[in-house]
């Protein structure tokens, strides 16, 4: 018997329910239909693919290998038939032209990334999601709804799903402070952290680890923040703007109107951009040609901000782009596993 796809929905089916009794419900089947259905599918692919107990059923070591292949191929085959159908109907200009799926959380990266590929490659149209949540963005690109994940972690944090997608680093920056132009430490050349223990704090929500991180550097200056206002990042702006908090960014943060960004002594916090792809999905083949767009855009995001550059300049033998400054990751590899959990991430 040669495997279909309506196996690997069947699969998919009853890794879903749990059960064998829910998923032939599920299925529109009579369990000992899908029990031999299985038992079909499993002989074909050489072993048991579930291990059946009290509490259900459980993917076995060849039941997870199939069902990651499945969550890969079943979405892509979907997006492949909707493609195929909206060519045959529209026979238009825009028929024929090739997609590329990008999700990410905010920042100026993926703006960036989606400008060098419409101006370098007009014949892709770039389809974007957006999310908070890393994770959301990880797991849609892991499950094949996305062609590349573009997320940060703070320092050295493991990105999620570090077993189903491969994550390179783009770049890293460190992370600054955002004042008010008036603030009194506004035209210190770098500021302490501890100098800010009574501030107010803003910063945009996030489930990485940067909550922990930010309260651990606090910690570590003598102080616990009293509070953390936690909101978009336009917000965030305004709040700086007006005095009412001071907001942690990345360095390569635009120069904006009514505020300044800041080094932060030490640098206790840093920030890594990383692009996640499957490494058995079709974005493989062209991850090096959007991770080379990507380290572009950043370039092109730290000349835009003057305190990073300043700051660059200043470190010893280092220059706008310099390994001590905005890091450039290596070539594609996955990136060891951590903790991930918390919050916030910097603006």
């Amino acid at each position: 018997m040669e495997l279909e796809l309506r196996h690997l929905r069947t699969i998919r089916a009853i890794a879903d329910a749990g059960s064998l009794t829910k998923a032939a419900t599920a299925l529109g089947l009579a369990q000992p239909a899908l029990s031999a259905q299985l038992k079909r599918i499993e002989r074909s692919l050489g072993g048991a693919l579930f291990e059946r107990g009290r509490q259900g059923v459980r993917a076995t070591a060849l039941g997870a290998l199939v069902l990651d292949r499945a969550r890969v191929v079943l979405p892509a085959v979907h997006e492949l038939q909707e493609e195929a159908v909206r060519f045959a109907r529209s026979g238009g200009p825009g028929a024929g032209r090739r997609h590329v799926r990008i999700g990410g959380t905010h920042g100026p990266l993926l703006g960036g990334l989606v400008d060098r590929i419409a101006s370098t490659d007009p014949g892709v149209t770039v389809v974007t999601r957006t999310s908070w949540s890393e994770r959301e963005i990880a797991a849609a690109a892991a499950e094949g709804g996305l062609d590349y994940a573009l997320i940060g972690t703070c320092g050295d944090s493991a990105p999620p799903e570090p077993g189903r997608l491969v994550w390179t680093e783009v770049a890293r920056d460190p992370v600054f402070v955002m004042l008010a132009a008036a603030h009194p430490l506004a035209t210190a050349y770098e500021v302490g952290l501890g100098e800010l223990a009574a501030a107010a704090w803003t910063d945009v929500p996030g489930d990485g680890c940067f909550a922990d991180c930010f309260a651990a550097a606090c910690l570590r200056a003598g102080f616990t923040p009293a509070s953390v206002y936690e909101t978009d990042t336009a917000s965030c702006v305004h709040l700086v703007q007006v005095g009412r908090a001071v907001g942690l960014c990345r360095a390569s943060f635009p120069d904006t109107p009514g505020m300044v960004t800041r080094p932060l002594a030490g640098t206790p916090l840093v920030w890594r951009h990383l692009l996640g792809w499957h490494p058995d999905g079709p974005a493989a083949v062209g991850a090096p040609r959007v991770l080379g767009q990507l380290r572009a855009a950043h370039r092109a995001a730290v000349a835009r901000s003057g305190s990073y550059t300043r700051w660059l300049a200043s470190r010893s033998g280092a220059g706008a782009g310099a390994e001590e400054g905005p890091a450039t990751g290596e070539g594609p590899g996955a990136v060891a596993d951590g903790p991930h959990i918390g919050v916030r991430r910097p603006a």
